[in-house]
């Protein structure tokens, strides 16, 4: 399972980095292209904008702390997932799709300084965000549900097995 996660890590690495070389390549800085409009209401576009900070633009200007923190942040994570490969396929693809979103924005912070955003959601006033950030929130949405959902039953089980087994 581990050699499984670190081919879906590069995967996703690898969508992550083509879709912003097409977005770079195509879309003009700043430019908007509307994709899905329902009657006169702006759905979803995919525009072309840098952020140097992270996450509405937190910390703007700090690139060694934002390369840094996932660094180490990647590295846990690596570790984790080798010393539970055998535990659970849904950790381990919770972790393989969290790393990968971190490291496709480690990729452009290193290269750019910046990383870049395409997806653009129009119905709220919410910032510009990628395929990587998309991963790091839906890895560590499934690595949460793992902890308290799914771990928490298993733990049940084995004491429940423990004591019928007394």
């Amino acid at each position: 399972m581990f050699i499984f996660s670190l081919i879906l890590i590069v995967l996703l690495t690898l969508v992550d980095q083509l879709i912003k070389l097409a977005v770079v390549k195509n879309i003009p800085l700043y430019e908007i292209h509307e994709v899905i409009r329902v009657g006169s209401h702006k759905i979803f576009s995919l525009t072309h904008v840098k952020n140097d900070g992270a996450a509405w633009s937190i910390m703007a200007g700090k690139s060694w702390f934002l390369i840094g923190i996932p660094i180490i942040i990647i590295l846990i994570g690596l570790f984790f997932l080798y010393k539970k490969r055998h535990e659970s396929k849904f950790l381990t693809i919770s972790l393989s799709v969290l790393i990968s979103g971190g490291i496709g924005n480690l990729i452009d912070r290193i290269r750019f300084h910046e990383v870049i955003d395409y997806i653009k959601f129009e119905p709220i006033d919410f910032p510009v965000f990628n395929f990587a950030d998309i991963c790091v929130v839906i890895g560590g949405i499934l690595f949460c549900i793992y902890f308290i959902i799914i771990d928490e039953i298993n733990k049940k089980r084995k004491l429940t097995a423990e004591q019928n087994y007394e």
